[in-house]
């Protein structure tokens, strides 16, 4: 290559030479280095620093490197010692295959020169590989009749090393018939082969081994071996044999399927497909090859279906063996069938009662079994038992047949249901069973009563319950079923204080509820005892009585009483003294009251409710003593009243108050003059008020008692009428429990529907009434009423079920003797003889006789016949000899009903309905008595083939009948089953005989059968052939065989040791099967039948050929040529071979044969077809052809090689590839032209034009391409490079081929330009400005600027800094500093607008090369002014004594008049300093105004008279900054017309009143105003309402109106008598405060309470026109109206009403002395809860109780009796006496005594208690306790 120096003159000639020189030395010689492979890494090579004329340490510092052509690197540098060394271990044959020299070549490269300097190494070969087959074992099949000489090519061995370490010789193991021969290759490789020297002999040895040996060169000498296995191919000349002629197995028939039985072998000396024996039956029937399995292969014998001893006991069968060719051989195979224990018994039930009674006697029977086994033996041998402990036992018949029977009586209520487990068992081993499953109902009768789950109930209900309400529930149980289980309920009669229970509680006959029918009050009575009865519904019914005890509960329903102090009777408060000297805690009087409650209830607490002066005294929580909390003073009044309140702890709480006048004396002569001048507090109208009152009430309670006793006078009257009329009734014996009353009034609430029975028998002294079960719809139903009662006893006469008509029965002349004389005993007779043998009936002792005759005996017991025998015999006192007589005739008629079997014989394949026998006849009955007496077939499971004409009473067929079916091939075909006849449960043995009739022609089991035979078969050779089956027997079977004529074939019958015929076919003369290859021949089968049946059998018989030919190709040798890209898959070639024999013989297989090279991996060779296909790609640069060895070979191992030549077409399918030696990544900017980039060289593995390359560059780049020698090219640039232009180039060097089409590569360079500091940093504006706001802080970022450099790295690495200055004689620096790399300008002060307004500064930017360069620029930065002064008002100027300025202003201005300006300015600038004037506070609003912008001040209207002298302004000045700054200046404008005017006012001024207080305050007093008059209305109106309630209650009082409403309907009753049976819960409200009651009637309850369709109904109960109505209802069911106190409260528990009698009092109610209840003054103690027992509670009124009530329990005395004062006058006065005191004795319990208090006054005066009112909450047991 010229390069081109623009230089002039000698310049040029001198370049020229040096750059020859250079190109000179660059072509030197290579350096050349040898190594032997294997070394370790780091072995030495060569010293390359000598070679190159460098030093060791120059290596690195030069940049001295390896550079290789795409190859891993194998060697390396050493950089200390500079020499050569190997990188790691080097494979030459991984290298270079086995070519004879390996080189390695590869580049050294100077970097900082760029020089390149070729290396060469040699890899020296050691002898380190061994040789190799690629097949370790390999396979050849020869023909025992392959001649001698025959030629068998072997695989070469393989050796990777080259020269004498190479592959040298081969060697074969010595043996007798084959010898090895090496072939010289055309490639100078050897191709070992094996030559057969002596014949072969595959009887002698059907396998030769053998074993080839390789051997190199090397030292020492490597070895590789191959195992050759040679495999003589047999002819098909024996047959195979048997190696046994008969072969016998016994086998049980529980063999699991697939089990193998029996394994036949016939052996054949042949080999392969003429040693491969298969095995069939022959001549077997059909149903026995369902049974057996043979393998066709192994010939093992296995069951496929289960064996049955008891249907084959001997299986025979025939087996054939054939092999490959057709030859075969037969034998017999006898298969024993052992019996076992394999078939469960078999139960059957052949009669079954479902269900009986639970009183069934012993000994009846409940089912009929049968148990059959199958087996045979012991195996067969059967016995039956019950699991468990039963009240069952089995009973033996004959023929197997059981009964099951009872053992005992049953009891359902312990066992409702038996699951009876019958099991059979047979004798085998191991033992069989069979279970069979009976459910057996127990049936109910009634043998329980009822029963309680307790003995004693306990239950509570509150007083003032409402009437009709639920206290408790009893349940009984009954462990009967059904109706026996069905409980009523019912009271038993008692009564309460003379008063009948049932008018206190009722019960739900159904569900054991109880009710109660009135209001109990605990002050009454406090618990009830009364007794329940539970009866059941059963036949005769049986019953329990059960105690209940109901307690009732105290509730708070009395008011607290007070005793003390006593009002005054003529209307005025009791006077207490106080002395005006007493002292705090100074007992001015006590506060007495009691409670008639009991418990919680009774405890009282008092508080003081109001006083004149509070604070003045105090009165005791549980004592009630008033005392004074303080001194009393001058200043308190001398009359002090006081109200007390009593209030009890009861839930919720009721109370009391009292009023009275503590008198404020020293003495009692004070205290009389004081209270002549007290009147009373209370207005003379309300007292005139409460006086009328009083009137009213004690009118409304004259009223009230006359009312009740009008209406106890009515009821008693009626009641009286009621009884009279019961007395006298037919229906008085029904007991009073069938009454549900209220109050003495008792309703007959069940309808009864009863016959009435009327005898005329004269004996009979009565007649029965019969009550059948009542009817409970819509009826209140008591429990006697539901029970039933058996009032008629029937007779039953036993005998008549038993009437037989005997004279159809036909008679031995010995039964016509019993049945003469004895005819009881000819009952037992007769039935004997009408049942089966084996069979037992339960005889009953009360179907023969009267029971009288044997009491020892029950009448249900079950007797046998012998024990019935004896029985009559005693009955008829026969002598010992007679009934010996009567044994023995019983004994004849049970073996004449045991005698023989009946048996008939038919028969197969009649038609239905067919005529069997007479089994009417033959059990000596009618025709007609078999369908009377229940009699039907009972097989074992098996399909009914007979049935019962129930006309004629035969045996006839059900269905057409197949012998074969049923018993195959036995002699006798029998089938058994059993007749039943229900009645007697009689058993009778039938045995039917089926006889065969020739119905069935012979069969083959094929219809075609296929022999083969070789056609070098001798003639004599036998064929067994497969014989017929004739499922007949006798003369109807197989008898002959006929086949037809033919040349070559004849027939042969043999007959076996089982009497059968085997057929066989004999050759008669050789076969040949050229002539005939196929023949065809008929086997007839014929039966000895009439007429004569036959069936045949085709036979195909084939000659097999020999193999004696060798398959041929068709051509000698095979050439193909391929391109190298064809396709993979792609077929290139089908080599044909062809071989004249036939079948197996000519079936040609080609295989592949293996090589070393990789031949046999680029082709397939399909066995089959032999088509020839490409499995890997072809290449042309590995291979430029390849031979392929393919052999043929037939079936029997004959085979032929051929070759085929594959030569491949190049294509241009490589593309170039490159091989970068040396590259430059980056290139400084001033390289001048030619300077060397990088050096690669381009290689094509194609040939010819495919390989020849040319490269190339795009364009406009700066570079070039130059040609070298070998493929090599240098890229060198042509001019000088600007990095700023192009910092990078992306070369893309093309190398494209000459191939069609051409293939071309791209191979990418990176080249960086790097940079030299050649510009400086360049601003984008020549100047900037900059803004910062004035009072900035320190330190603010003001402006950023920022200059660039094309350059890169450091010499674009740009530093700021500021040019030395000065400001206001200040450097520059104490104002702007900036950062040296951001160029960030910061402010170091903070900046004042008013100080300076602008700053000119320059910035330097200077690079960071060498020598760096800078650039200049000119920053201005200005001051921006912000709001931070606020503005100055210069007029009006603040006078400095702290007043306002004054202005004038006339009072004659006009609106607009200027009264004053206000002149303001601002230090700021522009907006900042903008300002605008507003108005902010005025005296007087709306008077001035002032301008927005000019500050003036004006009048906004014209002055006024009323406007003050002096108005004060206030103005404020704003600027327009952000946030706007204001100042304002007050203002005092005078108004006068002239200035002496203006002094006068202001010497008159006052400080003015706040207007706002004084508004305020008239507001206030307005709102007082208006609170007080809507608050005064609101009283009014609500007096107002109030007046009107009152007036509306007297007019509701004045109306009368009642309950008249109830209608007439809600009276449900029987026989004229109506009892009102729903509850209605009311209140009675009386209030003291009015003039009448409130009557409230809430929705009626209906819960358990028998309601009439009417009652449901809402009616208006306050209607005034039904008074009449209501009190005649009132009068029929005035209890019902009684005044309730708990209204809905569902917490109430269940409660009762009656008490049986009064009961000692138990220690567990006595109260404790804290508890204990008494008068209030007992109740003495601290404020804290506890109550009191000190000395003044006995003091007072305990000591006076007790004492009464201990003259109360002698009977002598009642409190409240007499009218003393008890002592306690002496104390409290004149006032208390024991008239004051209540009676509530029935709240103590006296100690040591065993009364209890009653309040005797008031029974006799016949008072109610009072009622309470409100809900009230249940007390817990323990604190009733």
């Amino acid at each position: 290559m010229a390069i081109r120096v623009k230089v002039l003159g000698c310049r040029r000639l001198v370049l020229l030479f040096l750059f020859l020189g250079l190109l000179l030395e660059a072509q030197a010689g290579k350096i050349r280095y040898s190594v032997s492979e294997e070394t370790d890494k780091g072995f030495f090579v060569g010293n390359i620093a000598k070679d190159l004329g460098l030093q060791p340490q120059e290596l690195m510092e030069r940049g001295v490197r390896i550079v290789s052509r795409g190859r891993k690197q194998l060697f390396a540098l050493n950089p200390r010692s500079g020499s050569l060394v190997t990188a790691g271990r080097i494979d030459r044959e991984e290298l270079c295959a086995q070519s004879a020299r390996c080189l390695v070549s590869f580049s050294v490269l100077v970097e900082d020169k760029m020089k390149l300097f070729p290396v060469e190494v040699e890899i020296i070969d050691i002898n380190d590989n061994t040789p190799e087959f690629q097949l370790e074992e390999v396979q050849f099949k020869m023909n025992e009749i392959t001649a001698p000489g025959t030629r068998i090519p072997l695989p070469s061995g393989q050796d990777l090393d080259v020269g004498m370490n190479s592959l040298q010789s081969y060697q074969l193991s010595s043996n007798p018939h084959f010898s090895l021969d090496a072939q010289q290759g055309s490639d100078g490789s050897q191709q070992p082969e094996m030559v057969l020297q002596s014949p072969l002999d595959r009887e002698e040895e059907a396998v030769h081994h053998f074993l080839l040996t390789a051997f190199d060169g090397g030292n020492p000498a490597r070895s590789g071996t191959l195992r050759i296995r040679v495999q003589v191919v047999d002819v098909n000349d024996n047959p195979p044999a048997f190696t046994q002629a008969v072969y016998h197995t016994s086998v049980p028939e529980n063999v699991p399927l697939g089990t193998r039985l029996l394994m036949v072998k016939a052996m054949d000396p042949d080999e392969g497909a003429n040693g491969e024996v298969t095995y069939s039956f022959h001549n077997i029937d059909h149903k026995m090859a369902q049974i057996f399995h043979l393998d066709s292969y192994t010939g093992e014998i296995s069951s496929q279906e289960p064996l049955d001893f008891e249907e084959y006991t001997i299986y025979p069968m025939e087996i054939q063996a054939q092999d490959g060719a057709g030859l075969m051989a037969r034998a017999k195979v006898l298969v024993k069938v052992l019996d076992i224990n394999d078939n469960a018994p078999e139960v059957t039930i052949t009669s079954v009662t479902t269900s009986v009674p639970e009183n069934f006697p012993p000994g009846a029977i409940i089912a009929l079994i049968s148990v059959h086994d199958q087996d045979s033996g012991d195996n067969g041998q059967t016995s039956c038992s019950i699991s468990g402990n039963l009240p069952f036992k089995l009973e033996k018949l004959d023929d197997n047949y059981y009964r099951l029977v009872t053992e005992k009586t049953m009891d359902r209520e312990l066992t409702s249901q038996y699951n009876i487990t019958v099991t059979a068992t047979d004798q085998g081993t191991p033992t069989l069973s069979t279970e069979t499953h009976i459910s057996l109902q127990v049936t109910d009768i009634n043998d329980n009563p009822p029963v309680f789950p307790q003995d004693f109930y306990s239950t509570y209900i509150l007083e003032n319950n409402p009437r009709g309400a639920s206290i408790f529930c009893v349940t009984a149980h009954d462990a009967d079923s059904n109706e026996n289980a069905q409980v009523t309920y019912s009271l038993v009669e008692d009564t309460i204080q003379g008063v009948p229970l049932s008018s206190y509680v009722s019960i739900n006959s159904d569900t054991g509820v109880l009710y109660a029918l009135r209001s109990f009050d605990y002050e009454q009575f406090q618990d009830l005892q009364l007794r329940l009865m539970a009866r059941d519904s059963g036949d005769p019914p049986l019953s329990s009585n059960v105690s209940v005890s109901i307690f009732v509960l105290d509730q708070n329903d009395n008011t607290p009483e007070i005793l003390y102090p006593a009002l005054p009777t003529d209307g005025s408060t009791g006077v207490e003294l106080a002395p005006r000297s007493a002292e705090p805690g100074y007992l001015v009087t006590k506060v007495v009251a009691v409670d008639r409650d009991s418990g919680q209830n009774s405890w009282l607490s008092y508080r003081l409710l109001k006083a004149s002066e509070p604070g003045l005294f105090s009165v005791g929580l549980h004592t009630g003593e008033v005392r004074t909390a303080r001194a009393l003073l001058d200043r308190d009044a001398l009359k002090q009243s006081l109200v007390v309140a009593v209030q009890d702890h009861g839930q919720p709480p009721l109370s009391a108050t009292i009023t009275f006048t503590v008198a404020v004396a020293d003495s009692i002569p004070e205290v009389l003059a004081d209270l002549d001048s007290i009147e009373t507090s209370s207005h003379r109208d309300n007292s005139s008020f409460t006086l009328h009152l009083v009137v009213a009430v004690a009118a409304v309670s004259c009223v009230f008692l006359a009312f009740v006793i009008a209406l106890l006078v009515l009821r008693l009257r009626r009641w009286h009428r009621l009884r009279a009329q019961t007395s006298a009734s037919v229906l008085a014996g029904l007991p009073t429990s069938h009454f549900v009353g209220v109050d003495g009034v008792r309703a007959f609430l069940q309808t009864y529907s009863h016959e009435v029975s009327l005898t005329a028998d004269s004996d009979s002294r009565g007649s029965h009434v019969i009550f059948p079960q009542p009817n409970y719809a819509d009826t209140l139903i008591s429990q006697e009423s539901g029970e039933k009662k058996d009032f008629l006893s029937v007779p039953q006469s036993l005998l008549e079920d038993k009437k037989e008509t005997f004279s159809q029965v036909n008679l031995l002349p010995w039964e016509i003797i019993i049945k003469c004389f004895y005819p009881s005993i000819f009952i037992i007779v007769l039935s004997l003889k009408r049942r089966s043998p084996g069979s037992r009936e339960c005889w009953s002792l009360q179907t023969l006789r009267n029971k009288d005759w044997n009491p020892e005996l029950e009448a249900g017991s079950c007797l046998g016949e012998k024990t019935a025998a004896q029985e009559m015999a005693a009955l008829l006192d026969l002598p010992h000899r007679g009934r010996f007589v009567l044994l023995c005739l019983l004994w004849v008629a049970l073996w004449e009903a045991g005698a023989g079997q009946m048996r008939y014989s038919v028969p197969e394949e009649i038609e239905k309905g067919s005529f069997v026998g007479s089994v009417a006849k033959d059990l000596g009955l009618e025709p007609l008595a078999l369908a009377e007496r229940g009699a039907r077939i009972v097989s074992r499971g098996r399909t009914h083939l007979f049935a019962l004409n129930p006309r004629n009473g035969s045996l006839v067929t059900a269905g057409r009948i197949d012998r074969e079916e049923l018993c195959a091939q036995s002699a006798r075909c029998l089938v058994s089953f059993n007749i039943l006849l229900e009645d007697k449960l009689s058993i009778y043995s039938v045995e039917v005989e089926i006889k065969d009739i020739n119905d069935n022609a012979p069969r083959f089991g094929v219809e075609e059968v296929e022999l083969k035979i070789s056609e070098t078969t001798t003639p004599g050779f036998r064929i067994p052939l497969k014989s017929a089956h004739d499922a007949d027997v006798g003369e109807n079977t197989l008898q002959k065989y006929e086949i037809n004529s033919n040349d070559h074939f004849s027939l042969d019958v043999r007959s076996g040791v089982d009497g059968n015929k085997y057929p066989e076919l004999v050759l008669g003369r050789a076969l040949d099967r050229e002539e005939e290859a196929v023949h065809y021949l008929v086997l007839k089968a014929l039966d000895g039948g009439d007429p004569i049946r036959s069936g045949t059998s085709r036979i195909r018989v084939t000659v097999l050929d020999v193999n004696d030919n060798a398959p041929v190709f068709t051509q000698p040798e095979y050439r193909v040529s391929v391109p190298e890209n064809t396709p993979v898959g792609t077929r290139i070639l089908t080599v044909t071979a062809t071989d004249a024999d036939e079948g197996y013989n000519a079936q040609v297989t080609y295989f592949l044969e293996k090589n070393p090279e990789e031949t046999s991996e680029v082709f397939e060779l399909k066995s089959a077809s032999g088509e020839i296909t490409i499995t890997k790609s072809l290449d042309y640069e590995d291979a430029k052809f390849h031979e392929i060895d393919i052999e043929a070979q037939d079936g029997p191992g004959l085979l032929t090689r051929m070759k085929v030549i594959v030569t491949v077409l190049d294509v241009n399918d490589n593309v170039p590839e490159f091989y970068m030696t040396s590259a430059t990544s980056s290139v400084p900017e001033d390289s001048p032209p030619g300077t060397i980039i990088a050096l690669f060289n381009v290689h094509d593995r194609d040939s010819g034009q495919n390989a020849f390359i040319t490269c190339s560059l795009p364009e406009n780049l700066p570079f070039k391409l130059e040609r070298s020698v070998d493929n090599y090219h240098r890229l060198v640039t042509t001019r000088i490079l600007d990095r700023e232009q192009f910092s990078s180039y992306n070369i893309t060097v093309t190398a494209k081929d000459g191939g069609s089409p051409s293939l071309s590569t791209n191979a990418y360079i990176l080249l960086q330009v790097t940079d030299i500091n050649d510009n400086p940093p360049t601003f984008p504006h020549t100047s900037y400005s900059a803004y910062i706001p004035e009072n900035n802080p320190r330190g603010a970022s003001i402006f950023s600027v920022m200059a660039c450099d094309p350059d890169s790295n450091d010499n674009a690495h740009v530093t700021y800094s500021l040019a030395e200055d000065t400001l206001q004689s200040t450097p520059l620096s104490s104002y702007i500093s900036i950062n040296a790399d951001t160029g960030v300008l910061y402010a170091l002060r903070s900046f004042d607008y008013e100080q300076f307004r602008e700053l000119q500064l320059w910035v330097t930017a200077q690079d960071g090369g060498n020598p760096p360069l800078s650039t200049n620029v000119s920053v201005s930065i200005f001051v921006l002014d912000q709001n931070d002064n606020t503005p100055e008002i210069l007029y009006p100027a603040l006078p400095t004594d702290g007043s306002t300025g004054v202005e004038l202003a006339p009072r004659s201005a006009e609106p607009g008049y200027l009264v004053t300006k206000v002149v303001a300015v601002d230090r700021d600038s522009g907006q900042n300093a903008w300002l605008s004037y507003r108005l902010l506070k005025a005296s007087e609003p709306g008077l001035f105004a002032v301008g927005l912008h000019t500050g003036e001040v004006r009048t906004a209207r014209a002055l006024l008279d009323r406007d003050a002298l002096k108005q004060s302004l206030v103005v404020a000045v704003q600027d327009h900054g952000q946030p706007p700054l204001s100042a304002t200046v007050t203002l005092t404008v005078a108004v006068a017309d002239s200035i002496p005017d203006i002094l006068t006012d202001l010497g008159s001024l006052k400080p003015s009143v706040d207007s706002d207080g004084s508004g305020l305050t008239l507001y206030l007093v307005v709102a007082v105003a208006a609170v007080s008059c809507v608050f005064l209305a609101f009283v009014i109106v609500l007096l107002a309402l109030r007046l009107r309630h009152w007036h509306t209650s007297r007019l509701l009082q004045a109306s009368g109106s009642g309950l008249a409403g109830v209608p007439a309907s809600q009276f449900v009753g029987v026989d004229g008598v109506r009892a009102f049976l729903q509850t209605y819960s009311h209140e009675v409200s009386l209030t003291a405060d009015s003039r009448g009651s409130h009557v409230i009637f809430p929705q009626p309850n209906y819960a358990d309470t028998l309601i009439s369709q009417e009652s449901c109904e809402k009616k208006d109960f306050l209607s005034e026109d039904k008074e009449e109505t209501f009190s005649q209802d009132l009068l029929c069911e005035d209890a019902s109206w009684v005044p309730s106190t708990n209204h809905g409260d569902a917490g109430v528990p269940f409660a009762s009403d009656t008490i049986l009698k009064q009961a000692p009092p138990n220690t567990d109610w006595r109260f404790s002395q804290a508890q204990r209840p008494g008068t209030s003054g007992s109740q003495n103690g601290d404020e804290t809860g506890t109550w009191p027992n000190n000395q003044f509670d006995t003091e007072m009124l305990q000591a006076m109780i007790l004492a009464s009530a201990s003259e109360a329990a002698d009977g002598s005395s009642t409190l409240g009796g007499g009218a003393g004062t008890m002592g306690l006058s002496a104390r409290y006065g004149p006032q208390f006496t024991l008239q004051h005191v209540p009676d509530y004795r029935q709240n103590v319990y006296i100690p040591g005594s065993n009364a209890t208090l009653t309040n005797a006054a008031g029974k006799r005066d016949g008072k109610a208690p009072a009622g309470g009112n409100g809900n009230k909450k249940k007390s817990g047991k323990k604190e009733k306790k």
